[in-house]
Formats: C-alpha cells, sequence, structure tokens
C-alpha cells in the first residue's frame, strides 16, 4: 500500500482493505460507514474469543481500529493475540496511522475531518 499522507488517503486505502475492521461500538460502526466502509465488526458482548474465531473463519486478514485510549489498547493487544494464534494477520497500518493524528476515538471520525478541512 502506497503511504498514507491524509485522512481522506487513510479512508480510500480503508474503503479497499478487502478485510474485516474490528471497532469497539455501534457508533464507531456508524461512523466507518458514513465513509462507505461496510466490513466493519463491533464489539459487542459477545466474547472476544468467539469474535476472533469467527473472524478467523472467514478472513486471513484484519483491521482492528479500537480507540487508542487504555481501554481500547488493551482491547487491541487481546484481539491481536487471538488472532495471532489463529493464523490471521492484522494490518497495523490503518491504526498506526491514527496515532499520527489528534483522533482518538473512531467515532468521532466526521467531526474530526470537517474541523481538519
Amino acid at each position: 500500500m502506497d503511504r498514507m499522507e491524509s485522512l481522506e488517503d487513510w479512508l480510500a486505502a480503508l474503503q479497499s482493505a478487502g478485510c474485516p475492521i474490528v471497532v469497539e461500538g455501534p457508533k464507531d460502526r456508524a461512523a466507518l460507514e458514513q465513509f462507505g466502509i461496510l466490513d466493519v465488526v463491533t464489539l459487542s458482548r459477545e466474547p472476544l474469543h468467539e469474535v476472533v474465531e469467527g473472524i478467523s473463519a472467514r478472513s486471513k486478514r484484519v483491521v482492528i481500529l479500537t480507540d487508542l485510549d487504555k481501554e481500547g489498547k488493551l482491547l487491541y493487544s487481546k484481539l491481536r493475540q487471538g488472532f495471532s494464534r489463529l493464523g490471521v494477520q492484522v494490518d497495523n497500518v490503518f491504526r498506526e496511522f491514527l496515532f499520527s493524528t489528534q483522533l482518538s476515538h473512531i467515532e468521532g471520525l466526521a467531526t474530526y475531518i470537517r474541523r481538519e478541512r
């Protein structure tokens, strides 16, 4: 993938990622769907290992976009370990790009983009 220079590049690359994208909640999912990103899996009351197993049954690659706060980082770590254990590649490029922005919660994506323009 080419280097992402802007949030618009990030969104375009995410739209064409071709794999499931894991987010924490329904507001995060809605934020991504607003930009045409549709293969989004929301963490719910289902145990994490069931989410990991369900995704690994249909894909060998995944993007994890949990929030960049303490809880989100913990979730990311647990998910990454689970996916790795089942042979699913975790694509970190999208998450790493977020660390270069001031966006810490996916649900705030639309507001952040409006403010940056």
